[in-house]
């Protein structure tokens, strides 16, 4: 039995409901039919955007979207995807599988999209290939409210007013796809592109910059020495790969060993975190710059039988504990980290939604951001516990992975993570600082590890209350299956 203190009058940093962000790519099926259908579809739309996807992600409470990309916002150029659809230019998608793209999703529909989902966009400009001017009047078009050519085509092209924009990004992975640059160089670039990214009337701009891949902390250090009073947030991205970037695993048909190594690789976050965090601390010590984690997620190999280009990959419960364990780390840093979106919304990496022509189904992936979403915008407590150890194979790692949250009418949420595929786990909480007398839970799990929905079988993994806590003077006892992720409520 693990013995864990809650002390519930500590409040610390407020987990800021941006850390449940989103990320859509024109990348495979994931803009392309599994969010744009286009109007005259069969599938059930509203001006071309699929009324289920979207039925689906609302319950999600989305925060934010980030679009255009990824590799593919630093070849994105915007005004190949405004006006008249017939009239829209078509490029070749070098980098995601070399389909040819007709740009009928652009800068209104995806505006239209975030109206749907109510969530707020963040737009990643295009650094790689494209212009300060460039990058500059597409500010002027989606923000502008007065008379200038942007604004007179803005309207040309049927949206009046401008959009509310706040977060936008300056360039996407500029160690690699993004231009293969030198942190000396992108940092130069940044202090430029950033000048013109201009404030308009009363929309005020949160810059993100560029950051690391993985543990790139020279890049951190020397981005934020050159322009970290010039940003408001600094990006990280990082996969979790089990096997390497060049020999990646399959996402079905994995065995003990490849459970525990992903286990392992997802706790690294919390070392990249800690360790950036670290470098912004000597330059920002009142950690007004973000930490932004724009792409986070499991990366295996795409499907048989699809493009690999398409990234696209089968979600099991070992993606569900994965996002478990992420979303329980970036609580715990969330005075430095002020969003999170995972990689990516539908068919391509840890997607939430998989579609197929009409059909739809949710990832475990997609039920542990239902089941975590009391933790949006509440205060994180402090927890303090020894976790037990979990081996396998000579790997070891800690078996419990636990955050807890106050919202405001005082309720308290408990997410424990066990990472054990074959033990028990028993804990004993003492909440302190608060009085509760009743719990319930939601708990997701599965006897097979590899458990995961398919069209023909789109429940065979989902939540379902867990009944085992009990409160007695204040201590809460419970016992959590092998592979599971569950969501205490005190009230």
């Amino acid at each position: 039995m693990t013995k864990a203190v809650l002390n519930a009058d500590i409040a610390k940093s407020k987990i800021s409901r941006h850390i449940y962000g989103h990320f859509a790519e024109h990348l495979g099926r994931c803009i392309y039919e599994g969010l744009w259908v286009g109007e005259d579809s069969p599938v059930p739309n509203t001006d071309g955007i699929r009324n289920d996807v979207v039925a689906a992600l609302k319950q999600l409470d989305i925060p934010v979207l980030r679009w255009p990309g990824g590799c593919f916002a630093d070849e994105y150029h915007w005004k190949d995807g405004i006006g008249p659809k017939e009239g829209r230019k078509r490029m070749v998608n070098t980098h995601w599988g070399g389909v040819v793209e007709n740009n009928h999703f652009g800068t209104h529909e995806f505006f239209r999209l975030c109206e749907l989902l109510e969530c707020e966009p963040y737009i990643c400009g295009n650094v790689g290939s494209g212009t300060v001017q460039e990058m500059s009047e597409w500010v002027e078009y989606m923000t502008f409210d007065g008379e200038s050519p942007m604004a007179a085509w803005r309207q040309e092209n049927g949206r009046e007013k401008p959009w509310a924009l706040k977060y936008f990004g300056v360039g996407n992975e500029n160690w690699g796809c993004g231009g293969n640059m030198r942190p000396e160089y992108y940092a130069d670039l940044y202090r430029r592109y950033q000048t013109y990214v201009r404030n308009y009337g009363d929309n005020r701009l949160y810059k993100i910059a560029g950051g690391a891949n993985v543990d790139d902390y020279n890049w951190t250090e020397v981005v934020m020495r050159e322009a970290g009073g010039m940003m408001d947030g600094l990006s990280l991205h990082s996969y979790t790969i089990p096997g390497s970037w060049e020999e990646k695993r399959a996402a079905l048909g994995f065995d003990e060993a490849e459970w525990i190594e992903t286990m392992q690789k997802s706790l690294r976050m919390d070392e990249l975190i800690t360790r950036h965090t670290a470098i912004m601390d000597k330059y920002d010590p009142q950690k007004r710059v973000g930490l932004i984690i724009d792409e986070w997620g499991t990366w295996f190999l795409n499907e048989p039988g699809t493009n690999p280009g398409f990234l696209y990959q089968q979600n099991t419960l070992r993606d569900a504990l994965v996002a478990g364990i992420h979303l329980n780390i970036f609580h715990h840093h969330s005075d430095r980290v002020h969003m999170a979106n995972i990689a990516q919304m539908v068919n391509v990496l840890q997607a939430l939604i998989l579609t197929e022509g009409d059909k739809l189904l949710l990832t475990p992936t997609y039920h542990v951001f239902r089941m975590y979403k009391v933790h949006q915008d509440n205060e994180l407590l402090e927890v303090a516990f020894d976790s037990p150890l979990y081996t396998h194979g000579g790997v070891t790692v800690p078996q419990l992975s636990i955050s807890a949250s106050r919202d405001q009418e005082g309720s308290i949420y408990v997410s424990i993570c066990n990472l054990s595929h074959e033990a028990d786990a028993g804990l004993s909480l003492d909440i302190r600082g608060a009085q509760v007398s009743a719990v319930t839970g939601e708990i997701l799990t599965h006897a097979e590890l590899g458990a995961h929905n398919t069209f023909e079988a789109p429940d065979t993994i989902a939540p379902s209350a867990y009944e085992g806590a009990l409160l007695t003077d204040g201590i809460l006892s419970c016992t959590l299956p092998p592979a599971s992720v569950t969501v205490l409520t005190l009230k």
